[in-house]
């Protein structure tokens, strides 16, 4: 998957100031760049802009006002003051008004200033994800990930999901991982095969993404391995392959209203608290490093969006 760069918007009265600061991010971000307020305020109302720097004394609009601005148009969006000065109110205001992310002095030094605005515009990007799983969760309805390599499990859910779910299928493990680091899944159907990765990815899941409910569709009667998924992955149903319609759509209804329950009172996912389970690594699970960073991904966007 292309990485998409994130939208800084610079603010400065000066062009030389605009000129440096656009070479020095044109490798890193898609750089916009603007001489006053009221054109910041302008671009962040069309746009989507994930950082907006801006220095604190520009005639018009002071950089306080420019971010009281931005944070009334796009909360979203991190916000980062530029100056020279050692000014005490503009500190004070820029924290009370505009709701900064860095106070950032002048002579900033290349670097630093890449590595901070960068680290802004990261967690704007996750936000703003959070906040579009939170819409289309609300507009398409709740998330149901089908990850079966065969198709008799997937078939089974098709007849079986509720209206105004949406269903989406994975056909490997690392596809599924890609689909739950993206968007919010309500309940995880896994056709669950002898050995492999599967029973160690539900464990993990758990723990990442507490407020995903998952089902399970097996054949085997491996107790160990049972005691396992309970105690380390919290699995919400374990169904019997065949999978039977009926059973299934209950169990699908009954996770789904679960998972509504966590959403709007998540003191109710301390009932689903797991055991630690080893974290995955790529000398023992054989998992490559591109899975390993989708892990990384699900748990940060979990961190910050919260299950409500």
């Amino acid at each position: 998957m292309t990485e998409v760069l994130p939208t800084v918007l610079f603010v400065d009265d000066e062009e030389r100031i605009l000129r440096s600061l656009g070479l020095l991010f044109r490798r890193h971000a898609r750089v916009l760049t603007v001489s006053g307020g009221e054109a910041a305020l302008a671009l962040v109302e069309k746009h989507t802009v994930h950082v907006v720097v801006s220095d604190q004394r520009m005639p018009g609009m002071t950089g306080v006002e420019v971010l009281r601005g931005v944070r009334e148009r796009s909360p979203q969006t991190m916000r980062l003051l530029l100056t020279g000065y050692a000014d005490l109110a503009a500190i004070v205001a820029s924290v009370n008004d505009g709701e900064i992310f860095r106070f950032v002095e002048k002579p900033w030094q290349p670097q630093p200033l890449i590595e901070m605005v960068m680290q802004a515009a990261a967690i704007a990007q996750d936000q703003m994800a959070a906040v579009v799983d939170a819409v289309r969760m609300e507009t398409d309805g709740p998330r149901i990930l089908v990850l079966d390599a065969h198709g008799e499990v997937l078939e089974a859910t098709r007849q079986a999901v509720p209206r105004g779910t949406m269903l989406t299928h994975a056909g490997s493990l690392e596809a599924a991982l890609g689909e739950l680091a993206e968007s919010e899944y309500a309940v995880l159907v896994v056709d669950l095969p002898a050995g492999g990765d599967m029973a160690g990815m539900l464990k993990t899941l758990k723990r990442y993404s507490p407020q995903t409910l998952s089902i399970v569709a097996t054949r085997f009667a491996d107790v160990k391995l049972l005691i396992g998924l309970i105690n380390q992955g919290q699995v919400f149903r374990f169904l019997p392959k065949p999978v039977g319609r009926e059973l299934l759509r209950r169990s699908l209804e009954a996770a789904l209203e679960r998972h509504r329950q966590f959403r709007s009172q998540p003191v109710l996912m301390r009932r689903h608290a797991v055991d630690a389970a080893p974290e995955p690594v790529t000398e023992t699970s054989g998992l490559s490093t591109r899975l390993l960073g989708y892990w990384r991904r699900i748990r940060e966007r979990n961190a910050l969006g919260g299950a409500g």
